[in-house]
């Protein structure tokens, strides 16, 4: 059965990106000026928490920070939850391992932004009151509606989670030298406090503070390459050949993914699967409106497409400044040979590149910002999970809206400490798993069955309450059940001989079938709710374009 699990929740990447975050470390010395610097970071922050703690008077408040961050340090807020951890080191050290093919990621994350810009932002400002569930929930009946997206949601949140929770138990145990255990136990902490007293002002504050300190940090080193090589790009890329063992290949593409139907579809999984996270979606209700709501996209688009060109200068410098370099590596016997090997494995090329051109106060630095990347996101997860559950299932599904408002920040209350738990000993459950890819499980979910019902309840009058809740279960359910049948799962975990399903990312098929079931279930719909689901598209419409019009077109 625990095998089973582990299966169920791997993911469809390539496990190259995994390790950025998972496998064997070796325990470092302690790092004094990495933990003063990271004490310094949790104090700064704590006093962040106890004034954003004061400023808490409502639902509204905790959830969206009243609505009242502006566009630009909502885009700032944004950009410092999508530059996760994964980010900073995992393409990084595809860029160290494989050259040309590490922008594969950096392309297909960064690409999804313009669909958010374009097609939902706006929308979602006019339409949502605190999560992507109020935006679907809109028109449809309430209840299997919100049952759906919070399902989804949280599937795509744990999943989520679970990836940072490791990262951030070996990321301490590698840089720290503490134990793995303690390094969980403060992650839970730290985010439990940050999200239970400061909701999502002091969240957002957070998310800003380590966005600016990441961007800061990435680009003294990329500087620093760059000037090795006399800011000459052709300087960079002729030396990284010379020294790397695969030459000139690492400027040719498909050392990472060769099959152009596993390209396709994780392209898509990426670029779709941006529009569908929950906790991104949710901070385009944070901001006043619907202008600031686009302004906050185009800022966030900007700062995330320069952080990943940073992450290609420093993969390439990687390769420049450590390769052979006896102080980052350490010779292993191997089935009876020699063999070279970076310490720490190649996810650490970041870091180690960190210490090459600042010095061990540099390192310090990168490794304190690197935990505190870790911390930003994972509040932000579980402040979007708990309103899944207090506001999408317990206020409007169980209470049926007739909830009181501090029984919802209660139960919110209770979710958030409960989630911190969870995430706890998942991370403590899964230490010796590689899991850091179920990022990439979360894109292809909330791709496969988010954006699909969001797009449709958003854009096509035909959508119905039917139509959108068997649409969207039979995709998520696909989706997972392709993932485990796939050769990630089925070959490379369970053992077995070939795949059921020949590819290892599932997205190509399960979004269009989350549209075209949908849309099928939707036009065979005859009910008397789907004549009340249609009409009430008309005061979506207005809403969504406009921002005029009632909290909810029809009472269910």
């Amino acid at each position: 059965m625990h095998k089973f699990m582990i299966a169920l929740l791997a993911a469809a990447c390539p496990a190259v990106y995994a390790d950025a975050l998972t496998g064997p470390v070796e325990k470092q010395p302690l790092n004094l000026t990495a933990i003063l610097m990271f004490l310094v970071f949790v104090m700064a922050t704590m006093f962040i928490t106890y004034w954003a703690s004061k400023k808490n008077k409502s639902t509204t408040d905790f959830y969206t920070a009243g609505g009242g961050i502006g566009g630009f340090k909502n885009g700032v807020a944004i950009a410092g939850d999508f530059m996760s951890a994964a980010s900073f080191l995992g393409i990084s050290a595809m860029v160290f391992t494989t050259g040309y093919d590490g922008l594969i990621y950096s392309a297909g994350f960064l690409v999804g932004w313009p669909i958010v810009l374009f097609l939902i932002a706006e929308r979602l400002r006019n339409l949502g009151k605190y999560t992507f569930s109020d935006v679907i929930a809109y028109r449809l009946k309430q209840k299997p509606v919100r049952i759906f997206s919070a399902i989804s949601s949280l599937l795509v949140i744990l999943i989520y989670l679970i990836a940072q929770m490791v990262g951030a138990g070996k990321l301490i145990e590698l840089l720290f030298g503490l134990s793995y255990h303690y390094a969980i136990l403060i992650v839970g902490v730290l985010m439990v406090v940050y999200v239970l007293y400061g909701g999502m002002l002091a969240t957002t504050w957070v998310q800003i503070i380590k966005a600016i300190l990441l961007l800061l940090g990435a680009t003294f080193m990329a500087f620093m390459v760059l000037k090795s090589v006399d800011f000459s790009f052709e300087g960079l890329f002729r030396q990284a050949v010379a020294v790397h063992d695969k030459g000139a290949a690492i400027l040719s593409p498909g050392g990472l993914v060769s099959n152009p139907i596993d390209t396709l579809s994780l392209g898509l999984a990426l670029m779709f699967g941006t529009a569908g996270l929950p906790h991104i979606l949710m901070r385009f209700f944070t901001v006043p409106d619907a202008r600031e709501a686009r302004k906050s996209v185009f800022v966030a688009t900007s700062f995330i497409g320069y952080f990943y060109l940073l992450t290609f200068i420093i993969g390439f410098g990687a390769i420049i400044l450590l390769t052979n370099n006896p102080h980052y590596f350490q010779t292993l016997l191997v089935e009876g040979r020699q063999t070279i090997q970076m310490i720490g494995g190649t996810n650490m090329a970041a870091v180690h590149l960190a210490e090459a051109v600042g010095g061990n106060a540099f390192l310090g630095f990168i490794s304190a910002v690197t935990f505190a990347t870790i911390l930003a996101v994972v509040s932000g997860l579980v402040l979007s999970g708990a309103s899944a559950v207090s506001h999408d299932l317990y206020a409007s599904v169980i209470k049926k809206g007739k909830a009181k408002p501090e029984e919802e920040m209660r139960v919110s209350r209770i979710t958030t400490v409960a989630l911190g738990l969870i995430a706890v000993v998942l991370g403590i459950t899964f230490e010796n798993q590689n899991v850091a890819f179920m990022v990439g499980l979360a894109f292809a979910v909330a791709a496969s069955a988010n954006f699909p019902i969001l797009a449709l309840a958003m854009f096509w009058k035909g959508l119905t309450t039917r139509g959108a809740v068997i649409g969207g279960f039979v995709s998520l359910f696909l989706a997972v059940a392709l993932i485990i049948l796939g050769p990630s799962i089925w070959v490379s975990v369970l053992g077995y001989a070939s795949p059921v399903f020949p590819y290892s990312n599932p997205a190509i098929f399960t979004i269009p079938v989350a549209f075209i079931s949908a849309i099928l279930i939707s036009l065979a719909d005859r009910s008397w709710q789907a004549r009340r689901d249609q009409v009430g598209f008309r005061l979506q419409y207005l809403r969504s374009v406009t921002g005029i019009g009632a909290a909810s077109a029809t009472e269910h």
